[in-house]
Protein backbone atom coordinates (compact mmCIF):
# COMPACT_ATOMS: atom_id res chain seq x y z
CA UNK A 1 0.00 0.00 0.00
CA UNK A 2 1.76 3.44 -1.28
CA UNK A 3 2.90 5.71 1.75
CA UNK A 4 0.45 8.75 2.89
CA UNK A 5 1.64 12.37 3.30
CA UNK A 6 1.37 11.57 6.90
CA UNK A 7 3.61 8.35 7.24
CA UNK A 8 6.03 10.24 5.25
CA UNK A 9 6.22 13.04 7.65
CA UNK A 10 6.13 10.58 10.60
CA UNK A 11 8.89 8.96 8.93
CA UNK A 12 10.63 12.27 8.61
CA UNK A 13 10.24 12.56 12.10
CA UNK A 14 11.64 9.32 13.45
CA UNK A 15 14.94 10.04 10.84
CA UNK A 16 14.20 8.16 7.79
CA UNK A 17 13.81 9.53 4.53
CA UNK A 18 10.70 7.48 3.97
CA UNK A 19 8.24 4.78 4.75
CA UNK A 20 8.94 1.00 3.83
CA UNK A 21 5.90 -0.24 2.87
CA UNK A 22 6.51 -3.84 4.31
CA UNK A 23 4.08 -3.04 7.20
CA UNK A 24 6.20 -1.17 9.57
CA UNK A 25 4.15 1.01 11.66
CA UNK A 26 5.48 4.24 11.78
CA UNK A 27 4.71 5.02 15.53
CA UNK A 28 7.32 2.33 16.19
CA UNK A 29 9.73 3.81 13.70
CA UNK A 30 9.10 7.10 15.45
CA UNK A 31 9.46 5.04 19.60
CA UNK A 32 13.25 3.94 17.70
CA UNK A 33 14.25 7.16 16.98
CA UNK A 34 17.76 8.47 18.22
CA UNK A 35 17.61 10.28 21.52
CA UNK A 36 16.84 14.26 21.61
CA UNK A 37 20.54 14.71 22.71
CA UNK A 38 22.17 12.96 19.78
CA UNK A 39 22.74 15.09 16.22
CA UNK A 40 19.77 14.58 14.10
CA UNK A 41 20.86 13.65 10.22
CA UNK A 42 20.94 16.43 8.19
CA UNK A 43 19.27 15.75 4.49
CA UNK A 44 19.01 17.38 1.69
CA UNK A 45 15.77 18.85 0.87
CA UNK A 46 14.38 21.80 -0.19
CA UNK A 47 11.07 23.86 0.40
CA UNK A 48 8.86 22.22 3.41
CA UNK A 49 12.05 19.66 4.54
CA UNK A 50 14.19 22.63 5.32
CA UNK A 51 11.86 24.08 7.53
CA UNK A 52 11.12 20.67 9.64
CA UNK A 53 15.03 20.42 9.71
CA UNK A 54 15.59 23.78 10.97
CA UNK A 55 12.57 23.32 13.22
CA UNK A 56 13.99 19.61 14.53
CA UNK A 57 16.84 21.47 15.33
CA UNK A 58 15.67 24.03 17.41
CA UNK A 59 13.93 21.36 19.65
CA UNK A 60 17.23 19.35 19.48
CA UNK A 61 18.86 22.88 20.92
CA UNK A 62 15.90 22.91 23.23
CA UNK A 63 16.01 19.67 24.88
CA UNK A 64 19.75 19.96 25.15
CA UNK A 65 18.97 23.12 27.61
CA UNK A 66 16.95 21.40 30.08
CA UNK A 67 19.10 18.24 30.22
CA UNK A 68 22.04 21.21 30.93
CA UNK A 69 20.23 23.03 33.72
CA UNK A 70 20.32 22.04 36.54
CA UNK A 71 17.53 21.92 39.70
CA UNK A 72 18.52 24.10 42.11
CA UNK A 73 16.53 25.89 44.84
CA UNK A 74 14.75 29.05 43.03
CA UNK A 75 16.78 31.38 45.07
CA UNK A 76 20.21 29.92 46.02
CA UNK A 77 23.23 30.70 44.32
CA UNK A 78 24.41 28.80 41.63
CA UNK A 79 27.60 26.24 42.22
CA UNK A 80 31.11 27.46 40.80
CA UNK A 81 31.10 26.36 37.37
CA UNK A 82 32.22 27.75 33.77
CA UNK A 83 29.75 30.53 33.54
CA UNK A 84 27.42 29.56 30.05
CA UNK A 85 27.02 31.88 27.49
CA UNK A 86 23.37 32.64 28.84
CA UNK A 87 24.20 33.22 32.21
CA UNK A 88 24.87 37.09 33.70
CA UNK A 89 27.98 36.66 36.05
CA UNK A 90 26.22 37.94 39.19
CA UNK A 91 27.42 36.26 42.45
CA UNK A 92 23.99 35.78 43.18
CA UNK A 93 20.93 34.58 40.47
CA UNK A 94 17.48 34.09 41.63
CA UNK A 95 15.98 30.95 40.08
CA UNK A 96 12.71 30.87 39.02
CA UNK A 97 10.42 28.31 41.26
CA UNK A 98 8.58 25.58 39.31
CA UNK A 99 5.63 25.36 42.11
CA UNK A 100 3.69 27.39 44.33
CA UNK A 101 5.10 25.89 47.19
CA UNK A 102 8.84 26.75 46.00
CA UNK A 103 7.87 30.21 45.15
CA UNK A 104 6.60 30.16 48.96
CA UNK A 105 3.23 31.25 48.24
CA UNK A 106 -0.44 29.49 48.89
CA UNK A 107 -3.19 29.21 46.62
CA UNK A 108 -4.85 31.98 48.82
CA UNK A 109 -2.05 34.25 48.18
CA UNK A 110 -2.30 33.84 44.04
CA UNK A 111 -6.17 34.12 43.97
CA UNK A 112 -5.76 37.64 46.16
CA UNK A 113 -2.87 39.09 43.83
CA UNK A 114 -4.92 37.35 40.28
CA UNK A 115 -8.73 38.65 41.90
CA UNK A 116 -7.34 42.24 42.88
CA UNK A 117 -5.58 42.55 39.40
CA UNK A 118 -8.52 41.24 37.77
CA UNK A 119 -10.91 43.43 39.23
CA UNK A 120 -8.77 46.76 38.58
CA UNK A 121 -8.55 45.58 34.81
CA UNK A 122 -11.47 44.03 34.06
CA UNK A 123 -10.51 41.00 32.29
CA UNK A 124 -7.22 39.67 31.18
CA UNK A 125 -5.44 36.58 30.06
CA UNK A 126 -3.64 33.66 31.64
CA UNK A 127 0.64 35.14 30.30
CA UNK A 128 -1.24 38.92 31.13
CA UNK A 129 -1.75 37.95 34.82
CA UNK A 130 1.66 36.16 34.59
CA UNK A 131 3.38 38.90 33.45
CA UNK A 132 1.72 41.03 36.01
CA UNK A 133 2.85 39.08 39.13
CA UNK A 134 5.77 37.96 38.06
CA UNK A 135 5.29 34.38 38.56
CA UNK A 136 5.85 31.37 35.78
CA UNK A 137 2.51 30.63 33.48
CA UNK A 138 2.77 27.34 34.14
CA UNK A 139 1.57 28.09 38.26
CA UNK A 140 -0.99 30.41 37.06
CA UNK A 141 -2.46 28.00 34.92
CA UNK A 142 -2.62 25.98 37.63
CA UNK A 143 -4.30 28.26 39.73
CA UNK A 144 -6.60 29.59 37.22
CA UNK A 145 -8.77 26.56 36.36
CA UNK A 146 -9.34 26.07 40.45
CA UNK A 147 -10.85 29.65 40.67
CA UNK A 148 -12.78 28.65 37.62
CA UNK A 149 -14.07 25.61 39.42
CA UNK A 150 -14.70 27.88 42.29
CA UNK A 151 -16.88 30.04 39.92
CA UNK A 152 -14.80 33.05 40.97
CA UNK A 153 -13.76 33.34 36.42
CA UNK A 154 -15.11 32.32 33.59
CA UNK A 155 -13.44 32.14 30.19
CA UNK A 156 -14.26 35.04 28.05
CA UNK A 157 -12.53 34.37 25.30
CA UNK A 158 -9.39 32.06 23.75
CA UNK A 159 -5.72 33.76 23.26
CA UNK A 160 -2.89 31.38 22.34
CA UNK A 161 -2.58 27.96 22.82
CA UNK A 162 -3.41 26.91 26.67
CA UNK A 163 -4.64 30.26 27.20
CA UNK A 164 -7.98 32.51 27.73
CA UNK A 165 -9.13 35.74 28.43
CA UNK A 166 -10.53 35.43 32.14
CA UNK A 167 -13.39 37.17 33.24
CA UNK A 168 -14.27 37.95 37.26
CA UNK A 169 -17.72 36.62 38.29
CA UNK A 170 -20.11 38.30 40.75
CA UNK A 171 -18.52 36.01 43.14
CA UNK A 172 -14.78 36.85 42.21
CA UNK A 173 -15.56 40.82 41.69
CA UNK A 174 -16.90 40.83 45.19
CA UNK A 175 -14.23 38.71 46.94
CA UNK A 176 -11.41 40.78 45.19
CA UNK A 177 -12.83 43.68 46.76
CA UNK A 178 -12.62 42.10 50.48
CA UNK A 179 -8.76 41.25 49.59
CA UNK A 180 -8.30 44.84 48.25
CA UNK A 181 -10.10 46.06 51.72
CA UNK A 182 -7.08 44.81 53.21
CA UNK A 183 -4.07 45.57 50.79
CA UNK A 184 -4.59 46.98 47.29
CA UNK A 185 -1.60 45.80 46.34
CA UNK A 186 -1.47 43.46 42.69
CA UNK A 187 2.27 43.64 41.63
CA UNK A 188 4.82 41.25 41.49
CA UNK A 189 3.98 38.08 43.97
CA UNK A 190 6.11 38.32 47.32
CA UNK A 191 9.05 36.89 48.13
CA UNK A 192 9.92 35.23 51.57
CA UNK A 193 11.58 36.99 53.96
CA UNK A 194 13.74 33.42 53.97
CA UNK A 195 14.55 33.94 50.72
CA UNK A 196 15.61 37.47 51.07
CA UNK A 197 18.17 36.87 54.04
CA UNK A 198 19.55 34.53 52.08
CA UNK A 199 20.65 36.47 49.07
CA UNK A 200 21.77 39.03 51.37
CA UNK A 201 24.35 36.82 52.72
CA UNK A 202 24.95 35.60 49.36
CA UNK A 203 25.82 39.36 47.96
CA UNK A 204 26.96 40.31 51.84
CA UNK A 205 29.53 43.11 51.33
CA UNK A 206 31.95 40.98 54.11
CA UNK A 207 32.19 39.08 50.31
CA UNK A 208 33.71 42.40 48.47
CA UNK A 209 37.58 43.17 49.13
CA UNK A 210 38.03 46.14 46.71
CA UNK A 211 41.78 46.84 45.82
CA UNK A 212 43.57 49.32 45.36
CA UNK A 213 42.76 49.20 41.57
CA UNK A 214 39.01 49.10 42.10
CA UNK A 215 39.21 52.21 44.35
CA UNK A 216 41.22 54.05 41.50
CA UNK A 217 38.57 53.51 39.08
CA UNK A 218 35.70 54.25 41.38
CA UNK A 219 37.62 57.46 42.20
CA UNK A 220 38.52 57.72 38.45
CA UNK A 221 36.81 61.40 38.14
CA UNK A 222 37.97 62.94 41.45
CA UNK A 223 41.51 64.43 42.83
CA UNK A 224 42.26 62.08 45.89
CA UNK A 225 45.75 62.21 47.70
CA UNK A 226 47.03 58.64 47.87
CA UNK A 227 47.50 59.30 51.51
CA UNK A 228 43.66 58.77 51.48
CA UNK A 229 43.42 55.96 49.51
CA UNK A 230 45.69 53.95 52.02
CA UNK A 231 43.31 55.24 54.29
CA UNK A 232 40.03 54.60 52.81
CA UNK A 233 40.62 50.87 51.90
CA UNK A 234 40.74 48.97 54.93
CA UNK A 235 37.44 50.97 56.06
CA UNK A 236 36.23 50.38 52.93
CA UNK A 237 36.83 46.61 53.16
CA UNK A 238 35.46 45.78 56.86
CA UNK A 239 32.18 46.72 55.62
CA UNK A 240 31.50 48.36 58.88
CA UNK A 241 30.69 52.11 59.18
CA UNK A 242 33.39 55.34 58.88
CA UNK A 243 33.41 59.06 59.96
CA UNK A 244 34.22 61.31 57.42
CA UNK A 245 34.79 64.49 58.69
CA UNK A 246 36.60 67.80 57.99
CA UNK A 247 35.46 71.70 56.65
CA UNK A 248 32.52 71.69 54.64
CA UNK A 249 33.34 71.78 50.70
CA UNK A 250 36.51 69.52 50.95
CA UNK A 251 34.28 66.47 48.80
CA UNK A 252 32.84 64.16 51.82
CA UNK A 253 29.97 63.72 50.37
CA UNK A 254 31.31 63.15 46.97
CA UNK A 255 34.09 60.52 48.45
CA UNK A 256 30.79 58.71 49.86
CA UNK A 257 28.99 58.75 46.95
CA UNK A 258 31.59 56.98 44.82
CA UNK A 259 32.63 54.46 47.85
CA UNK A 260 29.65 51.95 46.54
CA UNK A 261 31.59 51.66 43.02
CA UNK A 262 34.96 49.98 44.57
CA UNK A 263 32.13 47.14 45.04
CA UNK A 264 30.65 44.65 42.86
CA UNK A 265 28.12 46.46 40.95
CA UNK A 266 25.12 44.64 40.82
CA UNK A 267 22.98 42.80 43.12
CA UNK A 268 19.47 41.62 43.04
CA UNK A 269 16.39 42.32 45.53
CA UNK A 270 13.02 41.63 45.73
CA UNK A 271 10.33 44.03 44.55
CA UNK A 272 8.87 42.82 47.44
CA UNK A 273 8.62 40.64 50.51
CA UNK A 274 5.82 38.27 52.49
CA UNK A 275 5.25 38.54 55.81
CA UNK A 276 2.10 36.08 57.16
CA UNK A 277 -0.20 37.80 54.59
CA UNK A 278 1.44 41.25 54.72
CA UNK A 279 3.42 43.31 52.19
CA UNK A 280 6.14 44.76 52.77
CA UNK A 281 7.74 47.22 49.49
CA UNK A 282 11.66 47.07 48.90
CA UNK A 283 12.12 48.09 45.55
CA UNK A 284 12.03 51.71 45.65
CA UNK A 285 13.07 53.26 41.99
CA UNK A 286 13.82 56.86 43.85
CA UNK A 287 16.60 55.14 45.19
CA UNK A 288 17.33 52.08 43.34
CA UNK A 289 18.75 51.80 39.87
CA UNK A 290 17.53 48.94 37.79
CA UNK A 291 20.16 47.44 35.52
CA UNK A 292 18.87 45.18 33.28
CA UNK A 293 20.63 41.64 32.10
CA UNK A 294 22.38 42.45 28.80
CA UNK A 295 20.40 40.94 25.77
CA UNK A 296 19.64 37.55 25.51
CA UNK A 297 21.74 34.95 23.96
CA UNK A 298 20.08 32.26 24.92
CA UNK A 299 17.23 30.29 24.63
CA UNK A 300 16.45 29.58 28.11
CA UNK A 301 17.82 32.87 29.18
CA UNK A 302 14.35 34.27 30.82
CA UNK A 303 13.29 31.08 31.62
CA UNK A 304 15.44 30.02 34.58
CA UNK A 305 15.37 33.76 36.03
CA UNK A 306 12.76 34.61 39.07
CA UNK A 307 11.23 37.72 37.76
CA UNK A 308 9.65 38.63 41.02
CA UNK A 309 13.21 40.01 42.07
CA UNK A 310 14.86 42.98 40.10
CA UNK A 311 18.47 43.66 39.27
CA UNK A 312 20.12 46.85 40.47
CA UNK A 313 23.00 48.36 40.75
CA UNK A 314 24.20 48.27 44.30
CA UNK A 315 22.45 51.05 46.05
CA UNK A 316 24.13 54.05 47.25
CA UNK A 317 21.27 55.79 49.85
CA UNK A 318 22.02 59.18 51.18
CA UNK A 319 19.94 61.05 53.67
CA UNK A 320 20.78 64.11 55.44
CA UNK A 321 18.86 66.85 57.64
CA UNK A 322 15.66 65.17 57.08
CA UNK A 323 15.90 61.91 58.86
CA UNK A 324 13.63 61.05 61.42
CA UNK A 325 13.35 57.71 63.86
CA UNK A 326 10.11 57.26 61.66
CA UNK A 327 12.35 56.73 58.78
CA UNK A 328 14.04 54.10 60.46
CA UNK A 329 11.20 51.86 60.57
CA UNK A 330 8.44 50.31 58.85
CA UNK A 331 6.04 52.63 57.22
CA UNK A 332 2.54 51.31 57.05
CA UNK A 333 0.21 52.98 54.84
CA UNK A 334 -3.31 52.97 55.99
CA UNK A 335 -4.86 53.88 52.99
CA UNK A 336 -3.28 51.06 50.83
CA UNK A 337 -2.50 48.54 53.22
CA UNK A 338 1.14 48.72 51.87
CA UNK A 339 4.19 48.59 54.45
CA UNK A 340 7.55 50.09 52.75
CA UNK A 341 10.68 49.26 53.92
CA UNK A 342 13.17 51.64 55.83
CA UNK A 343 15.96 53.20 54.17
CA UNK A 344 18.84 50.88 56.20
CA UNK A 345 16.38 47.92 54.77
CA UNK A 346 16.78 49.41 51.15
CA UNK A 347 20.63 49.60 51.66
CA UNK A 348 21.59 46.62 51.90
CA UNK A 349 24.43 44.81 50.21
CA UNK A 350 25.51 48.87 49.55
CA UNK A 351 26.18 52.18 50.93
CA UNK A 352 24.04 54.35 53.63
CA UNK A 353 25.31 57.97 54.07
CA UNK A 354 24.17 60.07 56.83
CA UNK A 355 25.19 63.43 54.98
CA UNK A 356 25.57 66.28 57.72
CA UNK A 357 25.60 63.82 60.82
CA UNK A 358 24.70 66.07 63.78
CA UNK A 359 22.06 68.57 61.96
CA UNK A 360 19.05 65.69 61.37
CA UNK A 361 15.72 66.84 63.37
CA UNK A 362 16.01 64.37 66.06
CA UNK A 363 19.17 64.04 68.54
CA UNK A 364 22.52 62.40 67.31
CA UNK A 365 22.45 60.46 70.62
CA UNK A 366 18.70 59.14 69.22
CA UNK A 367 19.64 57.77 66.34
CA UNK A 368 23.10 56.29 67.58
CA UNK A 369 21.43 54.16 70.58
CA UNK A 370 18.96 53.24 67.85
CA UNK A 371 21.83 51.63 65.45
CA UNK A 372 24.42 50.81 68.39
CA UNK A 373 23.26 47.37 68.10
CA UNK A 374 22.91 46.66 64.27
CA UNK A 375 26.20 48.26 63.47
CA UNK A 376 28.10 45.60 66.02
CA UNK A 377 25.82 42.55 65.64
CA UNK A 378 25.04 42.86 61.57
CA UNK A 379 21.44 42.37 62.35
CA UNK A 380 18.39 44.52 63.10
CA UNK A 381 14.66 44.43 64.53
CA UNK A 382 11.54 46.09 63.11
CA UNK A 383 7.84 45.90 64.03
CA UNK A 384 5.35 45.75 61.10
CA UNK A 385 1.97 47.22 62.07
CA UNK A 386 0.42 44.43 63.30
CA UNK A 387 2.81 43.86 66.25
CA UNK A 388 4.68 41.27 64.62
CA UNK A 389 8.92 42.06 65.34
CA UNK A 390 11.56 40.94 62.41
CA UNK A 391 14.96 40.17 62.61
CA UNK A 392 16.31 41.19 58.98
CA UNK A 393 19.54 41.64 57.93
CA UNK A 394 22.08 45.12 58.63
CA UNK A 395 24.80 44.78 55.79
CA UNK A 396 25.61 47.86 54.47
CA UNK A 397 28.27 50.13 54.59
CA UNK A 398 27.26 53.21 57.00
CA UNK A 399 29.32 56.34 56.19
CA UNK A 400 28.68 59.03 58.91
CA UNK A 401 29.77 62.25 57.10
CA UNK A 402 29.88 65.51 58.73
CA UNK A 403 31.54 68.88 59.22
CA UNK A 404 31.80 68.46 62.94
CA UNK A 405 34.40 66.61 65.30
CA UNK A 406 32.88 62.91 65.96
CA UNK A 407 33.70 63.02 69.72
CA UNK A 408 31.57 65.79 69.71
CA UNK A 409 28.96 64.21 68.63
CA UNK A 410 29.25 60.84 70.43
CA UNK A 411 30.29 58.93 73.46
CA UNK A 412 33.11 56.67 73.16
CA UNK A 413 30.75 53.80 72.96
CA UNK A 414 29.71 54.51 69.91
CA UNK A 415 32.78 55.63 68.58
CA UNK A 416 34.47 52.33 69.20
CA UNK A 417 31.54 51.14 67.07
CA UNK A 418 32.77 52.81 64.07
CA UNK A 419 36.65 51.66 64.18
CA UNK A 420 37.57 54.10 61.03
CA UNK A 421 37.37 57.93 61.43
CA UNK A 422 39.28 59.73 58.40
CA UNK A 423 39.70 63.18 58.63
CA UNK A 424 39.36 64.88 54.30
CA UNK A 425 41.58 67.79 54.93
CA UNK A 426 42.06 71.42 53.02
CA UNK A 427 43.75 70.81 49.57
CA UNK A 428 47.15 71.90 49.08
CA UNK A 429 48.39 74.36 46.81
CA UNK A 430 49.40 71.95 44.30
CA UNK A 431 46.35 70.31 44.56
CA UNK A 432 43.96 73.57 44.66
CA UNK A 433 46.08 74.28 40.96
CA UNK A 434 45.44 70.65 39.48
CA UNK A 435 41.51 71.31 40.07
CA UNK A 436 41.30 74.58 38.32
CA UNK A 437 43.62 72.39 35.38
CA UNK A 438 40.91 69.57 35.48
CA UNK A 439 37.72 71.89 35.68
CA UNK A 440 38.43 74.68 32.77
CA UNK A 441 37.82 72.09 30.09
CA UNK A 442 34.38 70.61 31.90
CA UNK A 443 33.77 74.32 31.95
CA UNK A 444 34.26 75.11 28.66
CA UNK A 445 37.52 77.37 29.48
CA UNK A 446 40.64 76.75 28.06
CA UNK A 447 43.46 76.73 31.33
CA UNK A 448 45.52 79.68 32.06
CA UNK A 449 47.97 79.42 34.37
CA UNK A 450 48.74 83.13 34.63
CA UNK A 451 45.13 83.83 35.59
CA UNK A 452 45.48 81.25 38.29
CA UNK A 453 48.27 82.38 39.59
CA UNK A 454 46.68 86.00 40.25
CA UNK A 455 43.60 84.56 41.71
CA UNK A 456 45.36 82.31 44.19
CA UNK A 457 48.54 85.34 45.44
CA UNK A 458 45.76 88.21 45.32
CA UNK A 459 42.10 86.01 46.69
CA UNK A 460 43.93 83.27 48.68
CA UNK A 461 47.57 83.93 50.20
CA UNK A 462 46.94 87.86 50.36
CA UNK A 463 43.53 87.58 52.59
CA UNK A 464 44.95 83.99 54.20
CA UNK A 465 41.79 82.26 53.19
CA UNK A 466 41.85 78.47 52.94
CA UNK A 467 41.27 76.38 50.32
CA UNK A 468 38.45 74.39 49.26
CA UNK A 469 38.14 71.26 46.71
CA UNK A 470 34.70 72.89 45.69
CA UNK A 471 35.88 76.70 45.15
CA UNK A 472 37.81 76.03 41.66
CA UNK A 473 34.64 74.39 39.97
CA UNK A 474 31.88 77.37 41.65
CA UNK A 475 34.07 79.94 40.92
CA UNK A 476 34.67 78.92 37.15
CA UNK A 477 30.65 78.45 37.54
CA UNK A 478 29.96 82.02 38.10
CA UNK A 479 32.93 83.09 35.65
CA UNK A 480 30.92 81.01 33.46
CA UNK A 481 27.42 82.58 33.97
CA UNK A 482 29.26 86.10 34.15
CA UNK A 483 30.32 85.31 30.05
CA UNK A 484 26.78 84.03 29.25
CA UNK A 485 25.49 87.50 30.28
CA UNK A 486 27.49 89.52 28.75
CA UNK A 487 27.32 87.31 25.84
CA UNK A 488 31.38 87.09 25.67
CA UNK A 489 32.82 84.20 24.91
CA UNK A 490 33.88 81.47 27.56
CA UNK A 491 37.58 83.17 28.54
CA UNK A 492 39.07 83.37 32.12
CA UNK A 493 40.28 87.12 32.52
CA UNK A 494 41.41 88.58 36.36
CA UNK A 495 38.65 90.75 36.13
CA UNK A 496 35.82 88.25 35.72
CA UNK A 497 37.37 86.43 38.75
CA UNK A 498 37.42 89.54 40.93
CA UNK A 499 33.83 90.05 39.92
CA UNK A 500 33.35 86.05 41.01
CA UNK A 501 35.29 86.28 44.40
CA UNK A 502 33.26 89.37 45.68
CA UNK A 503 30.11 87.46 44.83
CA UNK A 504 31.26 84.11 46.06
CA UNK A 505 32.32 85.47 49.51
CA UNK A 506 30.61 88.22 49.97
CA UNK A 507 29.63 87.19 53.50
CA UNK A 508 32.43 84.13 54.34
Amino acid sequence: MANTPADDLLARLAGKQGSSDQGNDPWSDLAASAPAHEPVQQYESVGADEKLDSLLDRLNKMAKGDRAEAAPSPTSAPTAHEPEDDEPLDSYIPREPTTAREAGLTDTEIEALALKYLVSRGEASGRQISDQLKLPFLILEEQLRKMKYDQLVVYKDTTVANDYVYYPTDLGRERGKRYSEHCTYFGAAPVTLKDYIESVKAQSLEKQHPSIDDLRRAFEDLLINPDMFRRLGPAINSGRGLFLYGSPGNGKTSIAERVTRSFGQHIWIPRAIGLDGEILRLFDPSNHEEAPLPEENGLLHSAKLDRRWVRIKRPTIIVGGELTMENLEITFNTATGISEAPVQLKSNCGTLVIDDFGRQRMRTDELLNRWIVPLEKRYDYLNMANGKKLQVPFDQLVIFSTNLEPKDLCDDAFLRRIPYKIEVADPSEGEFRQLFKIMCPLMGFEHRPDVIDYVVKTHYETVNRPYRCCQPRDLLQQVRNLCLFEKEPLELSKERFDAAVENYFAVM
